[in-house]
């Protein structure tokens, strides 16, 4: 499949899968699945609202705010630049976070704007006490079409859950990225020179959504 092609698959499976949750009581889920469910319910909640969701930077800023305690966006960063972040500054390795998550967020916020009437299912999570890790299996579901399997990898870091990777249909998020990125660093010639065009693109994107 193409990589490009892709990437719009997997964020509008992943962007959905934060939509509606099927009828399940919050006390029901363990809390890996209570983080996503928290988030996923909050955002239904604003995205009600018609007035709100045609003011995109508002959108934007209240995705971010609300995914951001449940995102590790540090370990997804690294992740996803692999060998590059061990050679990456610190500048580079903070600019890349910030437009990482820039580009991450606005692609939630578009998803949400213009997509409706999906929910999703929460399959069973067995954990061992005191594990640390778990993968929140769930489907996201739309009418007259086949539930789409997208799970989550959390990591508990300082007490909270944390969303580091998400498979959509078996492929993995963070493996997509890194591919995408590491071609781009071998086209454009450096990390640096990724990094600023990926920053153009995020305020030219965020420039014509706002106007």
């Amino acid at each position: 499949m193409n990589v490009k092609r892709y990437t719009l698959f997997g964020f509008f499976a992943v962007l959905m899968a934060l939509m509606p949750v099927t009828r399940i009581m919050a006390a029901d889920l363990l809390p890996p699945q209570q983080a996503i469910e928290t988030a996923s319910t909050k955002l239904q909640a604003k995205m009600q609202d018609k007035v709100f969701i045609k003011d995109f930077a508002k959108v934007n800023k209240f995705v971010n705010e609300t995914i951001l305690p449940h995102t590790d966006f540090d370990r997804i960063s690294s992740l996803v630049l692999g060998k590059l972040w061990k050679t990456a500054t610190a500048d580079e390795q903070a600019r890349f976070k910030q437009e990482f998550q820039t580009l991450l967020v606005r692609t939630y916020s578009r998803a949400f704007v213009e997509f409706k009437d999906w929910s999703i299912r929460f399959l069973p999570l067995e954990m061992e006490e005191g594990a640390t890790k778990a993968i929140v299996k769930t489907e996201v579901l739309q009418p007259g079409l086949q539930p789409v399997a997208v799970h989550y990898r959390m990591l508990l870091s300082d007490g909270e859950w944390k969303a580091y990777d998400i498979l959509i249909e078996g492929v993995s998020l963070v493996t997509n990225y890194r591919t995408t990125f590491s071609n781009e660093v071998q086209t454009k010639g450096s990390l640096n020179a990724v990094i600023d065009s990926l920053a153009k693109r995020n305020t030219e994107a965020l420039a014509a959504k706002s106007s």
